[in-house]
């Protein structure tokens, strides 16, 4: 490589939601700072669309997100509240309820699509002084160098940097570069996303039922649709995605079982192959992995973005703290500091969520009667559900400042 068209205090290597969100977080504190995304955020839909792709936001990222100035861009484009969550087994017959009353909260959490997400937080970026958005550009190489990295772009421009964050995602490009390795497996499931327009009233509750196939979620959206993510095995999904939308909504309402009357299809269809990947180091020397390029996650309790959130904001305070202790930001003791708040939370989730998949899709006895006595037995333990419910809400102290709750909340 020749020498650097430019050199940046950061490079950011995706600016998706969570790259974007950790840009911003890092922004305002005298670096330079640029973004490497392919292709800019949608501006503008057509009035009543819903984006197929959808994130279930926790109380913990609307605090970030908030803190950013992106939150009240979100509301003006659209955030959908759940206060209460209906989770019940499609053979054991147990059935668990959370109510956002119970533990004195106006909702559970939000409904966003994706899109929506990042275009609030790029327009953030692009009022930011301090960032420099390269887009559209994407990295085709990237070579240690003595003071950091320089990357290559598809442009045949370079940048170079002291400190280089991948936010490409579960494929990410800067970690195969990187040569950090992952380790996990498919599924064999892939989940299907749609929207569809319930015959009765969802209530602002998110319905989710587990199949011996996979889960279905039903997430409620403010016109009164919900955004459905239907995992099942790959032969099933391929049975559901080869159905014309009279056989899909049929199918669909059957597997919900009618909770909310016939569920009829409003739109296309997608599938995404599902897989748990975790890297198996987060960090080398000037460099930092975040959200899915970090850890990619079963979709049954919606926390693969609140994950990457939470990684962002800790990285962020990570930079922070090593500069007000005269560190330099890019060490290896600032990246390991990172590493070690979110490496260990993350496996745990990963580790939970495999459970509960693996859990649910034994279709055996005693394993059924099991499972729906646990869910029926942990429905009526209230401590129980009010630590699942903190736990969701993020009103624990044990998060990164971005994420944490207010002063006096």
């Amino acid at each position: 490589m020749t020498e650097a068209d430019a050199t940046f205090d950061l490079v950011v290597v995706g600016g998706g939601m969570v790259g974007a969100a950790f840009a911003l977080a890092a922004s305002g504190q005298g670096r330079s700072i640029a973004v490497v995304e392919p292709r800019e955020p949608a501006r503008q839909w057509p009035e009543g669309e819903i984006d197929l792709r959808v994130s279930a936001l926790s109380r913990a990222s609307q605090r970030m997100l908030q803190r950013l100035d992106a939150w009240d861009r979100i509301r003006e484009l659209g955030a959908s509240p759940y206060r209460q969550m209906h989770v019940w087994d499609a053979l054991g017959g147990g059935e668990i309820h959370f109510d956002s009353r119970d533990v004195g909260e106006a909702d559970l959490g939000h409904i966003v699509e994706n899109r929506v997400i990042q275009l609030a937080l790029w327009e953030e970026l692009e009022a930011a002084e301090d960032v420099v958005l390269l887009c559209p550009a994407a990295i085709s190489d990237m070579e240690r160098t003595q003071a950091g990295w320089r990357l290559l772009l598809t442009d045949a421009r370079s940048v170079e940097t002291p400190l280089l964050v991948g936010a490409d995602g579960r494929d990410s490009l800067v970690r195969e570069l990187a040569g950090i390795a992952t380790e996990g497996w498919e599924y064999g499931q892939k989940a299907i996303v749609a929207n569809v327009r319930p015959e009765r009233t969802h209530q602002e509750t998110a319905w989710q039922r587990f199949l011996p196939t996979g889960p279905l979620a039903l997430l409620p959206l403010a016109d009164g649709r919900c955004s459905i993510v239907w995992s099942a095995d790959d032969a099933r999904a391929a049975e559901l995605l080869a159905m014309d939308e009279d056989a899909f909504s049929e199918a669909l309402t059957a597997a919900s079982e009618s909770r909310l009357g016939r569920l009829t299809l409003d739109g296309p269809r997608a599938a995404v192959p599902l897989r748990l990947q975790h890297a198996k180091q987060y960090v080398r020397p000037g460099l930092a992995l975040v959200g899915d390029a970090a850890h990619a996650i079963h979709p049954l309790a919606g926390q693969g973005v609140n994950l990457g959130f939470l990684d962002a904001a800790e990285l962020a305070s990570a930079l922070d703290l090593a500069e007000s202790a005269g560190r330099s930001p890019a060490g290896l003791w600032t990246l390991r500091h990172y590493e070690r708040a979110r490496r260990g939370d993350n496996l745990a989730m990963l580790a939970a969520m495999d459970a509960f998949k693996r859990l649910f899709g034994q279709d055996g006895e005693p394993m059924v009667s099991l499972r729906g006595l646990g869910l029926r037995i942990a429905d009526r333990f209230a401590p129980l559900k009010r630590r699942f419910m903190d736990r969701a809400l993020g009103l624990g102290q044990d998060l990164p400042p971005l994420a944490r709750p207010w002063i006096g909340h």
